[in-house]
């Protein structure tokens, strides 16, 4: 490490990762990148089928849970969030999906974000990928994220279409092009059979520049100040204070969950709760972990009546042939990540666009700590894309060691839980068409005593889960409830940015992994003062 560098980013995540790569490209300005955890070398890391045992590895994981969910039955929801290179595009599920093009008309025309339109998006998205369905005006065929298509053959997935089109739920060939609504065969972060996390798209191939450097297993304390500007960051590095100064600019690249625990840390935040920690209040804003917005998800589950599943893939004989193919030709079951099937659909007639996204696979898993059992059944999840609820993060205390209180005040609102209930019942409507009779035995979870919607809001209460989409707590805006603007400037603050999912205004429909890049994309733009790409207005199938 040096003393100073022209950018510090605190989070080699998801959009670190890509802000490191971009901002490092032209070799004129230093870098340095921050990350608490690891190197990425865990081999289960990089077999996309290794994805359920990953996600719950604690030694990669920061294992955040929420505060307790008076609506959910007074539970606490836990929150892997990963803690290595990569960030949770190291440990989650690879679903490529990126959101429905309203969502980001939306911010462009009723939030006031001028310049984020979809039109002002998509060539993000498409620079950034390369997909296997070829290069078209929705997707990108020559960016560092490889794009997988589904490929994995079994007449479960066959039937899950077939079942979208004779329920009237819809069909797409790519919920990423033309038509974003219906359901589909899913796209995945994988590339030649591994996982392609931001760290093996964007990290690693520039590590070997000398302007960026990388430091692992460093724990960011906070940023530090001069007045209204930031000077540089002070993090925990083998046992000592690390403090480095920034020439140019500091970017909090910390996810979430922790970014506005790393402003608060650093005395920007609400007064009153910088107060109750004893923290000096540098800098007054109160949005600061405000606005919090996740998917919830509801996952139902029924007997397979063939034996087709995918059931015995963790008999151990199995395992050690589908990880000898993986390691040999990186093909076969180990190359998937197993939701390799999926839809956005409404649950309603009112509402103007998908506000419910499924995830489906040949299998019915249950966990015991981080044990997976797996049964012979198939499994549909629903998760509601624009929640009502929102939630806020809090600190427990002024050590950074400290996780911070996340409280997502799930199904506070009504609405949310009307919602849910749709979504159940569509689900249910899915899986009774005629295209499921073949395979379709009894009803595991809930169980088929359950029919009433009060017995059904109970189950929701009582098993309803995050599918880890937190957003939203450092939000763009130009009000008071905003904490940067519309290029990811903190209020009030120079030389201080928020670069990743904490950013958004409100949720999008759908993973954020992808959104997360391509708002890094814009931002490495912004810092950089480059001419944005110009907006591409590739139509799209919509319905009112």
């Amino acid at each position: 490490m040096n003393n100073e560098y022209d950018y510090i980013i605190l989070g080699a995540g998801s959009a670190g990762c890509v802000l490191a790569n971009r901002l490092s490209e032209s070799g004129e300005h230093s870098v340095l990148i921050v990350e608490a955890g690891p190197m990425d070398k865990k081999l289960l890391i990089h077999i996309p089928a290794g994805v359920h045992s990953v996600y719950r590895d604690p030694s990669i994981n920061w294992n955040y849970e929420s505060e307790v969910e008076a609506q959910l039955e007074q539970r606490n929801i836990e929150l892997p969030r990963g803690k290595v290179i990569g960030g949770s595009s190291s440990i989650n599920a690879m679903v490529y999906m990126r959101g429905h093009p309203l969502d980001y008309d939306r911010w462009n025309d009723e939030l006031g974000l001028k310049g984020w339109s979809y039109a002002d998006c998509l060539p993000y998205f498409r620079s950034g990928e390369t997909s296997e369905r070829g290069e078209n005006e929705w997707r990108g065929g020559s960016g560092p994220l490889g794009v997988a298509k589904a490929k994995l053959e079994n007449p479960m997935f066959d039937a899950f279409l077939t079942a979208g089109e004779t329920s009237g739920q819809g069909r797409s060939d790519d919920l990423n092009g033309y038509k974003p609504e219906g359901l589909a065969r899913l796209d995945s972060t994988t590339r030649d059979g591994r996982r392609c996390s931001a760290a093996v798209a964007h990290l690693k191939p520039a590590l070997s520049r000398p302007n960026l450097d990388l430091v692992t297993h460093a724990l960011v304390e906070q940023v530090l100040l001069d007045k209204q500007r930031a000077i540089g960051a002070r993090f925990q590095y083998k046992g000592k204070i690390q403090v480095i100064r920034a020439n140019r600019e500091v970017i909090v690249s910390c996810g979430a969950i922790k970014s506005p625990q790393v402003l608060m840390l650093s005395g920007i935040g609400p007064a009153a709760e910088l107060k109750k920690h004893d923290i000096p209040v540098r800098h007054e804003l109160p949005a600061v972990g405000q606005n919090l917005q996740d998917h919830l998800k509801i996952h139902c589950a029924w007997r397979c009546t063939q034996s087709i599943t995918y059931h015995k893939v963790d008999r151990p004989w199995n395992k050690l042939k589908i990880g000898l193919r993986w390691l040999t030709s990186q093909t076969g079951f180990g190359a998937s990540n197993i939701w390799e099937a999926g839809g956005l659909i409404r649950s309603n007639e009112k509402v103007d666009y998908p506000n419910m996204q499924y995830h489906f696979a040949p299998v019915s898993a249950s966990y015991e700590g981080r044990k997976i059992a797996l049964s012979q059944g198939f499994t549909v999840q629903a998760d509601q894309l624009r929640p009502a609820s929102k939630g806020y993060i809090a600190l427990n205390s002024a050590n950074p060691l400290d996780k911070p209180a996340a409280h997502f005040n799930y199904l506070s609102e009504d609405h949310d839980v009307r919602e849910l209930l749709e979504a159940y019942r569509k689900i249910n409507e899915l899986v009774m068409q005629p295209a499921f009779i073949a395979f379709r035995g009894d009803r595991t979870d809930p169980l088929p005593e359950i029919k009433s919607d009060s017995e059904v809001e109970n189950w929701i209460r009582q098993t309803a889960s995050t599918d880890y989409h937190p957003s939203c707590t450092c939000r763009m805006g130009n009000d008071d409830d905003s904490v940067v603007d519309a290029e990811m400037k903190v209020h009030g603050i120079e030389g201080l940015r928020v670069v990743d999912a904490s950013v958004m205004p409100e949720i999008v429909s759908g993973n954020l992994n992808a959104p997360t890049q391509m708002i890094a994309a814009r931002a490495a733009d912004f810092i950089l003062g480059n001419t944005p790409l110009p907006a591409e207005h590739a139509s799209f199938h919509f319905q009112h």
